[in-house]
């Protein structure tokens, strides 16, 4: 188990050094491009059979303990150890992640965007995953810091040189909100070790933030907050995230939103909540007021996109979708209850797959049209994906349903729990604001509904007959392996949503106790 872990860490930054090396002669293939994709997806999949070995290994009876452990001296005189373990919290996380990287690279196997070398194209991605898995699997605050930031410049690459229009204006300000939220972090991280003694963050989730006073630990919420805010992200520092998403190629949109947009939210509830209750208690309120003006505005965003004549572009309405599904998250982390932390947990989960299916299904349709501008698809003779290409409609409008949050699909869970906590906040928060901003939450999920289903309506739904007649392909056999997985989670998700709660409730009672219940 120990070792399983490390290697989650470690292998893809050995995979991703090895992308770069002449493939052997054996190993060759078709082509030095088919042999080092499939080097990616071989890779992947080893990460991927490890990560359900971990799962398969994990003791399910005692998911609030930290498993798997690592804890080596790195730093002796800041006192900074390579410290890593899973709990109930970070495991489907861990998971989620090995499936979506494994599924993209896949997916790139059979259609690579156009950029330049495959080689470079399958190091970034491995060195992403690398850094994505290590976010989740690290418990020292400055390894935090270092795996938070090492997914930055592989993610600028994938966009500036693989992406669409707009790519180099899209990548340097998602580099730029980042980095500066990061640094901002840093400065709160380096506040809490260094008034506490230790970067440790089982021992300082342990304290619960007894060694911090009120000051220090308002200012570390205050710097740390707006560092995963803008990671998250949160209404008002979103406006890189529908930049990045519309420029980015089909695999780096959906592992921005699958899996990139979760590092933040897993910060707050690892590192925020169980180290320095006192400033998140403070802060609550605020943050559950930006959740809900997230959650509206993500929708009037996309209503203004789904529109007849509002030129909308399909991945810039997922992507505007995600800070309103988002806001959700926050707003079950605002509520600082067990109910609300989570659903927010497993509105990260759904989040994750739903979106990530969006994603692939909305590239697949912009290489069939050739665009995914909304009014062209729906334009004189429409899309009528139910009559052209049937499977993809039917994944289109599944993929709709299950983000609306449609009972009995993942989508519904999630956004319910962050409901009901906010209904019932921890004691202390003001319960008339939280009241206010379960109404103005539960408005938002009908406002998700509309724009979701003008959508459907308006690309799946149309005579395919009408206007010139219009060739499209149906799904693919590559596009169904890529896809069903995450059609399969959603629905097992929905229906039996005490396979990720068992693991995730006991842990997260024992961090919000401060590491004693």
């Amino acid at each position: 188990m120990q070792f399983l872990l490390a290697f989650l860490v470690a292998a893809p930054l050995l995979g991703a050094a090895a992308a770069l090396l002449p493939a052997p002669p054996g190993l060759k293939g078709r082509s030095p491009e088919q042999a080092v994709l499939r080097h990616g997806v071989t890779v992947t999949g080893v990460i991927l059979a490890a990560a359900i070995a971990l799962a398969l290994g994990f003791d399910h009876d005692a998911p609030a303990r930290f498993q798997a452990t690592t804890d080596i001296s790195w730093i002796q005189a800041l006192n900074v150890r390579i410290h890593l373990g899973v709990d109930g919290i970070s495991l489907p996380l861990l998971l989620m992640t090995a499936l979506l990287f494994f599924l993209c690279a896949l997916y790139s196997y059979f259609k690579l965007p156009e950029g330049p070398s495959p080689k470079a194209f399958v190091a970034l991605l491995l060195v992403l995953e690398s850094g994505t898995l290590a976010t989740f699997a690290v418990l020292d605050l400055l390894l935090f810091f270092l795996a938070f930031e090492m997914v930055l410049i592989p993610m600028y690459f994938l966009i500036a040189r693989w992406g669409g229009a707009q790519r180099q204006a899209a990548a340097w300000k998602f580099i730029l909100y980042t980095l500066l939220g990061s640094v901002v972090m840093l400065l709160g991280l380096l506040l809490i070790g260094l008034n506490s003694g230790t970067f440790d963050m089982v021992a300082l989730a342990s304290d619960n933030g007894r060694e911090l006073s009120r000051t220090t630990q308002l200012l570390a919420v205050l710097a740390i907050g707006t560092g995963l805010a803008v990671k998250t992200p949160m209404w008002p520092l979103h406006s890189w995230l529908p930049d990045a998403h519309t420029a980015a190629p089909t695999v780096g949109s959906v592992l921005l939103a699958g899996v990139m947009l979760k590092m933040g939210t897993y910060g707050f509830v690892r590192i925020l909540l169980p180290v320095t209750p006192d400033g998140m208690a403070t802060f609550a309120p605020y943050l559950g007021a930006f959740a809900v003006v997230g959650i509206v505005y993500g929708s009037l965003a996309c209503l203004a996109l789904a529109r007849k004549g509002g030129k909308g572009d399909l991945k810039r309405l997922i992507a505007y979708s995600s800070v309103g599904h988002m806001g959700f998250v926050l707003l079950g982390i605002a509520s600082m209850t067990p109910t609300g932390v989570n659903g927010a947990l497993f509105a990260n989960i759904a989040h994750g797959l739903i979106t990530g299916l969006l994603f692939f299904l909305v590239g697949a349709l912009k290489d069939r049209y050739g665009t995914a501008d909304l009014d062209t698809l729906a334009g004189a003779t429409g899309a009528a994906l139910y009559g052209r290409a049937p499977r993809l409609g039917a994944l289109l409008a599944f993929a709709a349903v299950a983000s609306l949050g449609l009972p009995g699909l993942a989508g519904f869970w999630g956004e319910m729990l962050a409901l009901f906590g906010a209904f019932d906040p921890a004691g202390g928060l003001p319960r008339p604001a939280f009241l206010t901003y379960t109404a103005v939450g539960a408005f938002g999920t009908l406002l998700t509904a509309a724009y979701l289903l003008i959508v459907v309506r308006r690309v799946c739904m149309g005579d395919p007959k009408a206007g010139p007649e219009l060739a499209v392909a149906d799904v693919q056999r590559y596009e169904f392996a890529a896809w069903t997985p995450l059609a399969a989670l959603t629905v097992l998700a929905g229906l039996w949503p005490a396979v990720l709660l068992g693991l995730t409730d006991p842990a997260v009672q024992k961090l919000l106790a401060g590491g004693t219940s």
